[in-house]
């Protein structure tokens, strides 16, 4: 029981620091969302663990997971035609990796976990402040 507590805890946390730095430049998927995300990817990796499914038939799952994040990555992002802009590519993004995150952390690799939760921020916050808005599209502040 402590395991498990630890990976989900553990993946609600760094799915909290993803959506917190969302919520900091009020995007549509923030903190709870983010912790959502993770822990349920967590969870849908704990469950076959713990019922011993076999490794082969664990690749579904993740396939399962991926997929299903993909249309929730695909309902963050806003296509205005009129403008011709698209909003939420970032966020969509952000919660596609923040599944992978919480998928590591199911897995009970914590390490692998922090570390790529730790990249995804550097991504976030250092990227945009030394990439000129120039070659952004649009001029886009994400």
């Amino acid at each position: 029981m402590t395991r498990i507590t630890l990976r989900l805890v553990l993946a609600a946390f760094l799915g909290g620091l993803l959506g917190y730095e969302r919520e900091l430049k009020a995007r549509s998927a923030g903190v709870r969302t983010h912790m959502l995300v993770a822990v349920g990817a967590a969870l849908f990796v704990i469950g076959p663990l713990l019922s011993g499914m076999p490794t082969p038939d664990m690749s579904r799952v993740l396939q399962g997971i991926i997929q299903g994040i993909g249309f929730l990555g695909a309902g963050a992002i806003i296509i205005r035609a009129a403008e011709q802009k698209v909003q939420g590519l970032t966020t969509a993004a952000n919660i596609w990796a923040t599944a992978g995150i919480g998928i590591v952390a199911g897995l009970g690799l914590e390490a692998t976990a922090v570390l790529a939760t730790v990249i995804v921020l550097i991504i976030l916050a250092v990227i945009p402040r030394i990439l000129p808005s120039s070659v952004r599209p649009n001029g886009a502040q994400e």
